[in-house]
C-alpha cells in the first residue's frame, strides 16, 4: 500500500504499510506494518499494527522482546521453573529474584565442593545433606516436659 523511507546506516531495510495474505482469501481485514531488520547476517520480519513508532524502536521492541524469551528459556532450562505462581508485578519479581538467587548459591555450591556445574545430581544430595543435618540438630535440642523434641514431628523441608 505505501513505502516508507529507510535511512542509509540503519539495519531496517524494509518499512511499509501492507495487507498480509492474499486478495480474496485469508487477507487481513486491516493494514499491518512490515518491518524488515538485520541482524548478524540473518533478515528478520516483524508485522505490526504500530504505526506511531519508528521503525528501529520497533526493531529494538522486539530484539528486547526475545531477550526476554531467552532468558526465560535459560531459566526454565537451568531452575526446572515451568509456569510462573505470582502474578502481580513485585509477585513476579520475587519468583524470579529467588530463583536466581538460588541457582547462584547452588552454581557456588558445585563450583567448590565438587568443582562441576549445577545438575541435578547434586541438587539431590544437597537436599538430602540438609535434611540429614536438621535431623541431627532436632535430636540435639532439649527436650521438652513432654519427653520429646519441642520440634518432633514437625518437618521443615519437603522431600
Amino acid at each position: 500500500m505505501e513505502t516508507y523511507a529507510v535511512a542509509a546506516d540503519s539495519i531496517v531495510f524494509y518499512d511499509a504499510k501492507v495487507y498480509l495474505g492474499q486478495a480474496g482469501k485469508k487477507q487481513t481485514q486491516k493494514p499491518l506494518r512490515l518491518v524488515g531488520y538485520v541482524v548478524d547476517g540473518t533478515e528478520y520480519w516483524i508485522a505490526t499494527s504500530r504505526f506511531d513508532l519508528s521503525a528501529e524502536d520497533i526493531t529494538l521492541i522486539y530484539k528486547l522482546r526475545w531477550d526476554i524469551e531467552t532468558f526465560f528459556g535459560w531459566w526454565k532450562q537451568h531452575l526446572r521453573v515451568y509456569h510462573l505462581i505470582a502474578r502481580s508485578r513485585h509477585g513476579l519479581m520475587v519468583q524470579i529474584l529467588s530463583g536466581l538467587i538460588t541457582y547462584l548459591l547452588l552454581a557456588i555450591y558445585c563450583h567448590e565442593e565438587h568443582a562441576e556445574r549445577v545438575s541435578i545430581k547434586r541438587v539431590r544430595e544437597l537436599r538430602t545433606k540438609i535434611l540429614n543435618e536438621m535431623r541431627e540438630s532436632e535430636d540435639e535440642l532439649p527436650k521438652t516436659s513432654g519427653g520429646g523434641s519441642q520440634y518432633a514431628g514437625k518437618s521443615h523441608a519437603s522431600s
